[in-house]
């Protein structure tokens, strides 16, 4: 039975409607709107939801009123709408699928029984005369909420009490919470469908993504200017160049700071001042033996000279949480002064942490480095974007950067003792205090 929508027994029904809906909602003076352009996402107040009724017409396929206090139809009488059968036949789970799908598209219901008021018309025929016009297809919130819906309807396998959703959604979080892989996931992915065909597992952890990404676990990505003059968003998210200051947005920068990168590497050689005074690294006695002891890594000023500083500090500061964190930290010391200590030239390659600091044992953490750092000594082939041509690229740690206790640890050198000075070793001029301390 199709009736227009300003014909009395429509607006009659309307008001029948809004009475029943608004006796049971959750919001107080607010219901779900079930016309064709709310699809019952967004809230409004009476006056609203009949406005929207009257010209909109209600949404096509919503016939059992779930969202505004009906119970779940058990019966099929709805097996031709549009949308999936919201609540149907629907095995008892243990998920809270249905209640994450709410607070995601900001839906209630009540699921209480309702008695139903004296209707002129059965609530099928009614949602009919809502149909009366053109049939509207849901707008994209309202379809990735179908969309989803369907998927927390659809057992992981016959019988299942849990849905292919919340399989993936559980999966997915156990993936974050411990850090997996991809490669390792998708592992995974493949062991669990060889070994349970029967149930409807994902291919692929893209596969997965695409089908919980509704839910609001992704992100959105903006375009930004380079000179920080504006976002390429809303009205301005195609633009090909900034409005402010013309910078192009897709100029690839890399190149050009990759260049600046390689000259600024050969600085210590082509750009510093040797007047026998002290500027930089490059000037000190360490530095110059060890150009003496090893011309041919000295001949290419391109090779890397490093300098690893650590130590230990307690993170939570002055609370009394028992706690040691040990970052180590790498220097390029071929840079200019003004550049090689900037934080962002520091290699952070590696943190310890732990209850207590790694002491003496700290060279069981460092292997990993030093495996490194044995490879950069033999060289690894590299291109120079200043030259244009590959070379043999070079590495060698020259001091390290602590102050006493956290050399014991580095060195292996007691600080401690007679022999306090790592300099003078045995050599070392030292006098026992009667109670007990040394001076030097």
């Amino acid at each position: 039975m199709n009736y227009s929508r300003v014909s009395n027994v429509y607006r009659s029904g309307v008001e029948s409607f809004l009475n029943l809906a608004f006796a049971t909602s959750s919001q107080e003076n607010m219901i779900l709107c079930p016309c064709k352009k709310c699809v019952n996402i967004n809230w409004h107040v009476r006056e609203v939801v009949e406005e929207h009724l009257i010209v909109f017409g209600f949404v096509r396929g919503y016939t059992n009123w779930v969202f505004h206090g009906e119970p779940p139809a058990i019966s099929a009488s709805t097996s031709n709408s549009t949308y999936p059968q919201n609540f149907q036949h629907r095995s008892v789970r243990e998920d809270d699928m249905e209640g994450m799908l709410r607070d995601a598209f900001n839906m209630h219901t009540q699921h209480e029984h309702v008695q139903e008021a004296n209707w002129d018309f059965s609530a099928n025929d009614f949602t009919q005369i809502g149909q009366s016009g053109c049939d509207e297809e849901p707008n994209e919130e309202a379809a990735k909420f179908y969309n989803l819906l369907s998927e927390m309807n659809e057992q992981l396998y016959e019988g299942s009490k849990h849905s292919k959703l919340s399989f993936c959604v559980r999966l997915f979080h156990l993936k974050c919470m411990g850090g997996w892989t991809g490669n390792s996931f998708m592992q995974l992915l493949e062991f669990l469908s060889e070994m349970f065909p029967f149930a409807k597992i994902p291919q692929s952890g893209t596969d997965m993504k695409k089908m919980i990404k509704d839910l609001g676990l992704g992100y959105e990505k903006i375009h930004s200017c380079p000179n920080d003059c504006m976002l390429y968003w809303g009205d301005r998210q195609n633009q090909e160049a900034c409005h402010i200051c013309g910078q192009s947005r897709w100029t690839n920068r890399d190149a050009e700071n990759a260049s600046k990168t390689a000259e600024s590497m050969r600085w210590h050689h082509d750009g510093r001042t040797d007047d026998g005074l002290l500027r930089h690294p490059a000037d000190s006695l360490a530095w110059k033996s060890f150009d003496q002891k090893f011309p041919r890594f000295a001949g290419d000023p391109r090779n890397v000279r490093l300098g690893l500083a650590s130590d230990g500090f307690n993170p939570f500061k002055i609370m009394s949480t028992s706690y040691s964190t040990w970052p180590v930290v790498l220097v390029p010391y071929n840079l200019p002064p003004w550049i090689c200590m900037k934080q962002s030239s520091f290699i952070l390659s590696m943190i310890i942490p732990g209850e207590k600091g790694p002491g003496n044992d700290i060279d069981i953490y460092l292997q990993p480095l030093i495996e490194e750092l044995r490879q950069l000594w033999v060289g690894v082939e590299t291109f120079d974007v200043l030259k244009k041509d590959n070379f043999n690229l070079r590495a060698a740690l020259l001091w390290t950067i602590n102050d006493f206790p956290a050399y014991t640890n580095l060195s292996g050198w007691s600080t401690k003792g007679r022999y306090v000075c790592p300099c003078c070793a045995a050599e070392t001029c030292s006098m026992w205090l009667y109670n007990g301390k040394m001076v030097r």
